[in-house]
Parts: C-alpha cells; structure tokens; sequence
C-alpha cells in the first residue's frame, strides 16, 4: 500500500467534503418537492426553461458522480479503519463489522425517522460485504469492481424492457387492473406521475410528522433499497480500496496521472451525459427516456466522471490552504454534516417546520444548498480546534467501541 494506516490523509478528508456538498445539490430535490422530480423536471407545477437547465447541469455534473465518489471515500475510508486496527493489534474483523452494524442502526433511524432518501443503509450493508475483498491487490479489485457495474447495468436494462412489456400488457383489451395499476406505479417511479398525484405529495409533507411518518413507513422498501443499487455502491468501494492502496486517492501519484484522468473523466462523460441530457428533452422526459437515459446509460460513464472528479479535486484543492484545511475539516466531519442536513432540510421543507415543501422553484431551493454550504464550511473547523471528532462521529466510535471515548481537545492526524 502506499500510505500508512497510522495517519489521516488529508487528501481523503477534501474530497470526502467535495462529496458531501455535491450530494446534496441533487438530495436538495428530494426534500423540496415530490420523488418524480427528481427524475423529470417537468413534474413540477409551474416548471418552465429554468428548472430544465438547472436539472440538466445536475445530471451533467453532480447526478450519481458524488454518490460515486463518496463511496469510493468509504471504501477507502474502511480499509484504512481495518489497516488501522491491525496495525494497533486490534482485532480488525470486530472493529469493521461492529462500525457497520452501529452504521446500519443509525442508518435505519435516520431511514425511517428522519428521511427517505437515506444512504447510510446501504453502505452499512454493503461495507460489511467488501470486508471479504480488503486483501485483494489493487488491479484485482478495479476488475471485480468491472464486473459488478457490468451486472448492474444488465440489471438496470431490465427497468426500460419491463417498462415496455407491462405498457404492452396494460393495452390489452380487459387487461387486469393490477397490471394497470402496475403500469401507474411504474410511471410514477419513472418520473411521470398521474395528474393529481403531485398536489397530494405536497399537502402530504406540509403536513404533521405523524402523517409523514406512517407514510414513509408504508412506502420505504430498504431491501430493495439494497439489492437495486448494490452491485454499483460495492465497486464503487472497491474502486475506493483500490485508490489508496495505488495513492491515487492519497494525492501520492504523478500530477500528470491526475491531469489525465481529469482529461479523461470529463472528455469522455460530458459529451454523453451532454447527448443523453439531448435526448431526455427532445423525447419530453417520458418514463421510456429516463429508464434508458438516466437510469442504464449512464452506468458504464458514470465511473470515470468519478475518477475525472476526484483527479480534478486533486489538482486543485491544497490542503496546506486556509480554504484546503476548512474543507478537510468539513470532510473529516461528513456524517455530522451529512446527518445534519437531512435535520436541517426536513425542517425547512416539512409541515412540522416552515412547510416550505413545493412552494421553491428549483433556482430558489440552490440558495438553500448555498446556505446549508456555508453552514457546514463554517462550523466544522471551529468544532474539531475544541473536539476530537465531529458529535456523530464521536457518538458512531463510542458505539462501535463499547465505550465512552475521549471527545475534548483538538483533532490530530492520528485520529
């Protein structure tokens, strides 16, 4: 490996933020307005040229790209976890699998408590089955990781030929009402709701927590959750393994290797996502465009948008920079701020809060992002000159560990 377990890589932490702030300019669509939207921009009442161009620059910069790249953070972040607590002469299967079932739980509560659109389950489940591919070398984990995109994306070819089987089934004279219904359901989750839908979404989340709590429970699914998005979140991890025992995400490699990726990454993926954000809009965002433009397509690009993202971060941000040490802070404190956006977001939008939900323009809710940026870019640093771990980071080691950890004094590298 070409970095040691013993320190904390600066470089991680930076993009580690990068990604947490990019996830949420695509999350910010989820807690503002009603699932279809953040598929099709026209689901939105009142949409006009505005919301598609705001959507459009999303799917061509930040759609599944930090996702991505904060899973190659976890992945990278768990094997130094696991190298750590080898090196310490700690049991490193316990300290792993014990982060990942506390991760899970916290997961699960902010799941089904807090938001819908929670990742952490899914990472907690998917973190303990990379566990069995940390010894591999480098090479070996980009070509399982090859292999599991390639499942993924004939998995996903399913979504577009379902689509036109059961749309075929549903045409038939007497079809049954549950291919029909079917056929609502599948289109919804596509994008394309039927009339009348969006309005009862929007009076639903400006309403009480109660009611939003028994639907969210009556609607969240966190095992399909899984096995939909497993296959791309587990190579994503191992593509992460993979970049730090190369020093590719530890900064340690040539810049030339890094000007390449990042000539690579965005030369190739932004003329496709530029084509598939073409054909999204001459075929109106119908569900047929979204399963095959946003949902298949764009599995086998996505992965060098990611590399291209990180390579440019890379290049760019210093970490010895009073701006660089402010975002390391910021990442070093992800799962705070993670966390802390879905408390804040929820709060804005929700009934129980201001109830803001559906009343923003898409350009309006970016402000918002810009807010959240500034809050996150501003507390972190001060709180980790006072703490050695951001409060949820702190709570998630007490957990796993088994017992109270020392949380006053500044952080150091070692943690």
């Amino acid at each position: 490996m070409a970095t040691t377990p013993a320190r904390r890589i600066i470089t991680l932490d930076i993009i580690r933020d990068v990604a947490v702030m990019g996830i949420l300019m695509m999350n910010i669509t989820g807690f503002a307005f009603p699932d279809p939207a953040y598929l099709n921009p026209l689901a939105t009442p009142g949409a006009g040229p505005w919301d598609v161009a705001l959507y459009l620059m999303n799917f061509l910069l930040f759609d599944g790209k930090m996702r991505g790249l904060f899973s190659f953070l976890f992945g990278a972040s768990m094997l130094m976890v696991i190298l750590r607590a080898k090196a310490g002469g700690n049991s490193a299967a316990r300290t792993h699998f014990s982060r990942m079932v506390w991760l899970l739980i916290f997961g699960l509560i902010h799941l089904y408590l807090i938001w819908w659109g929670d990742i952490l389950t899914l990472y907690a489940v998917i973190g303990m089955v990379a566990w069995f591919f940390r010894t591999l070398p480098a090479h070996k984990l980009v070509t399982v990781g090859i292999l599991l995109l390639v499942a993924q994306l004939a998995m996903v070819a399913l979504v577009p030929l379902s689509l036109l089987l059961l749309k075929a089934h549903a045409a038939e004279p007497g079809a049954p009402a549950g291919v029909v219904m079917a056929l609502i359901d599948m289109r919804r989750g596509l994008g394309s709701p039927e009339p009348g839908w969006m309005a009862e979404q929007i009076a639903l989340y400006r309403s009480g927590y109660a009611a939003i709590l028994q639907a969210r429970m009556a609607t969240i699914n966190p095992v399909g959750m899984v096995m939909f998005n497993g296959f791309e979140t587990l190579a994503y991890m191992l593509f992460g393994m993979a970049g730090l025992k190369s020093g590719f995400l530890s900064g340690e490699a040539p810049r030339a290797t890094y000007r390449r990726w990042a000539a690579i990454g965005f030369g190739v993926g932004l003329p496709v996502y530029a084509a598939l954000g073409a054909y999204l809009i001459a075929q109106n965002f119908s569900p047929l465009s979204v399963s095959l433009a946003v949902m298949t397509a764009t599995v086998p690009v996505r992965p060098l948008m990611i590399m291209g993202w990180a390579a440019l971060i890379i290049l760019t941000v210093r970490g010895e920079s009073g701006m660089g040490k402010r975002i390391a802070a910021t990442g070093r404190m992800a799962f705070s701020n993670y966390l802390g956006t879905s408390l804040i977001c929820t709060t804005i939008f929700y009934g129980y809060g201001l109830g803001w939900f559906g009343a923003l323009s898409r350009a309006e809710s970016l402000l918002v992002v810009v807010a959240i940026w500034a809050v996150m870019l501003g507390w972190s640093e001060p709180w980790l000159q006072h703490f050695r771990y951001g409060p949820l980071e702190w709570l998630w080691r007490c957990c796993a560990r088994g017992s109270w950890q020392r949380l006053r004094g500044a952080a150091f590298a070692g943690d």
